[in-house]
């Protein structure tokens, strides 16, 4: 039987129950989410305890620290520092001329078994230098870029250059012939220690009984250049000879073209050659484009001059064992202020072609009324300067030459 009043009763009393299921349902979905977000603030809360905690420990430890390090650094001050201040007129300062000078034939010599050694270069250890003055050189020349040490080698009767090799360098020589000849290496006196110490037992043997085949002469000449004899350049007050490389060979022998090919294969290798300035004679002014420059005195004696910048410019004297440094593109000049010649070796670090432009090439290759703007002097004048068809023109770069012409 139809009742629709149980059917309404019914339905209420369903819905009832239905929603009691529901309550009861979102009552544990609140209570979870609470709990997780309650772990999570107590988890936050104790990372930022931590924290604090470990900052506060790292900042003790720290200060602690640099207490003691300021403790140990006074304490050290202490011991080490001087009890009075050092000043600037304290310091030992140095002429500017020792970037460019080296009193070579009174530094330290190095003796090895046979002969010893002395040496104008750069030292790493500043405490290696025997003076002020040879660290300010050697210094110059590693600031230069220059690529160039210089050193004298006496090897004594019957003694030997053990056999060795150089990891970053190659090296040039120039044997010197003692003033006097034979009659002044006669004056030598026999040495009170055998030199042959690091000779072979068998070396009479050796050079009696030699029976080696001769070395073809393209290998010989590779090494081996006759500086002596070679052709002497003249120059407006002396003569140079050169060991160096020449584009096409002009001007060489079979057997120094073999040796000026052998210089550009290697790289970094040097241009030799010496110089002889007459009594009273002036190498006049110039500059390399492509090298640095150095030189030592055989004999005589004279002065340079260099003008490195408007800043830095020096004149000094130089005798007997001096080495002179010329960096790249700076003006300089050498002259002779004996009475005998000035001879020296020169070794510039370039094993191409050298580029030098002299003062009077310079003159040559720029207009007259350019020049009497610039030294405010009559035109006229600069007419009057003398060209030297021998001098050392012929190694101007191409350019140069084709303005000297044209002019």
């Amino acid at each position: 039987m139809e009742n629709p009043g149980f059917e309404m009763q019914e339905e209420k009393i369903q819905s009832s129950s239905n929603m009691k299921e529901q309550t009861k349902q979102e009552v544990p979905e609140r209570k979870s989410h609470w709990s997780l977000m309650n772990i999570f603030l107590v988890c936050l809360l104790a990372c930022f305890i931590s924290t604090i905690i470990g900052v506060l420990i790292i900042s003790s430890v720290y200060i602690k620290n640099i207490g003691f390090l300021t403790q140990l650094n006074s304490q050290k001050h202490e011991i080490t520092s001087p009890k009075t201040p050092i000043t600037m007129s304290d310091k030992k300062r140095v002429d500017v001329k020792f970037q460019f000078l080296n009193h070579l034939g009174k530094s330290k010599v190095f003796q090895f078994p046979g002969g010893d050694i002395q040496w104008a270069r750069f030292r790493y250890d500043v405490k290696d230098y025997p003076s002020d003055e040879e660290m300010e050189f050697g210094t110059s020349i590693n600031n230069q870029r220059s690529k160039m040490t210089f050193g004298t080698l006496r090897i004594k009767s019957k003694g030997l250059r053990a056999p060795h090799w150089h990891f970053n360098a190659n090296e040039h020589g120039f044997l010197l012939k003692p003033q006097g000849g034979v009659n002044f290496i006669r004056t030598f006196k026999k040495q009170t220690e055998d030199q042959a110490i690091n000779l072979p037992p068998n070396l009479v043997e050796l050079v009696q009984n030699a029976s080696y085949v001769q070395s073809p002469d393209k290998l010989v000449w590779r090494y081996f250049y006759n500086l002596k004899d070679s052709t002497e350049f003249k120059l407006s007050g002396g003569v140079i000879q050169w060991a160096r490389f020449r584009k096409n060979g002009v001007g060489l022998n079979d057997n120094e073209k073999i040796f000026s090919e052998s210089l550009q294969m290697h790289e970094n290798s040097l241009t030799l050659a010496t110089i002889r300035i007459y009594s009273n004679g002036l190498r006049q002014p110039h500059f390399h484009f492509n090298a640095n420059e150095m030189g030592y005195v055989i004999s005589g004696c004279g002065k340079v001059g260099i003008i490195v910048s408007s800043k830095i410019t020096t004149d000094f004297d130089i005798g007997i064992g001096d080495v002179v440094f010329f960096p790249i593109g700076t003006q300089h000049y050498i002259k002779s202020t004996c009475d005998e010649d000035l001879l020296m070796i020169l070794a510039f670090s370039t094993g191409n072609q050298l580029q030098t432009l002299d003062m009077d090439d310079y003159f040559h290759a720029t207009a007259d009324h350019i020049l009497a703007q610039l030294f405010f002097k009559k035109q006229e004048e600069f007419k009057k300067i003398p060209r030297f068809s021998e001098d050392q023109a012929i190694n101007l770069p191409q350019q140069q030459n084709l303005i000297a012409k044209n002019n």
